[in-house]
């Protein structure tokens, strides 16, 4: 691991320095960043997510935590002693830092899976729905003729994209949250 102050950091926020910074933050499994200073906070997730192409998550208790919290691609507040602007500016909320565990491994799996699920949903039923247009203009000659009525075109529409979505967003849980908290590696083949 690599701990570095927010005196060092701001030698190393430099453009000079980036660089030698990112190729060693990149060997290291965990970077800490102590007594910096809220914008010190947000450029260094601004470029860790733009050079190393990366998916950022912030996480903060406090109002110093803002800048960084609204950069990341996802944040998160923790709501506690310091108030309530880093959970008024986040992604998502947690009531303490220990929750943070739950939120990533357990929703964020069933997230990915839910969102793949809903992907190749969607990809079948234009498909099918296609396909059935493309074969029935061969047996009316190409005349451009509409296959169905106007309403069951829109009934069709709005039954197959509004209720699977609401059926997946709430019931669909491959693997339960015990196995997901006790098995983190599952998390990274949902992704």
């Amino acid at each position: 691991g690599l701990v570095i102050d927010g005196r060092t950091l701001e030698h190393v926020l430099h453009d000079s320095l980036q660089n030698v910074f990112l190729e060693l933050t990149a060997k290291c499994r965990a970077v800490v960043c102590c007594r910096a200073t809220p914008l010190q906070k947000s450029v260094l997730v601004r470029l860790v997510r733009n050079k190393l192409k990366a998916m950022t998550l912030a996480v903060g208790d406090g109002a110093n935590d803002v800048s960084m919290i609204q950069v990341a691609d996802a944040g998160v507040g923790i709501s506690g002693q310091e108030g309530m602007q880093a959970v008024m500016a986040s992604d998502f909320a947690v009531s303490q830092f220990r929750h943070l565990r739950k939120l990533l491994l357990v929703h964020g799996h069933w997230c990915y899976t839910r969102l793949n699920n809903m992907v190749l949903y969607y990809f079948y039923k234009n498909v099918a729905y296609v396909n059935l247009l493309f074969w029935y203009q061969f047996f009316c000659g190409f005349s451009g003729t509409s296959m169905t009525d106007y309403w069951i075109l829109i009934l069709f529409n709005l039954l197959f994209t509004s209720v699977p979505p609401i059926i997946y967003g709430v019931l669909d849980k491959d693997v339960s949250a015990e196995i997901l908290m006790q098995l983190p590696q599952l998390y990274a083949l949902s992704q």
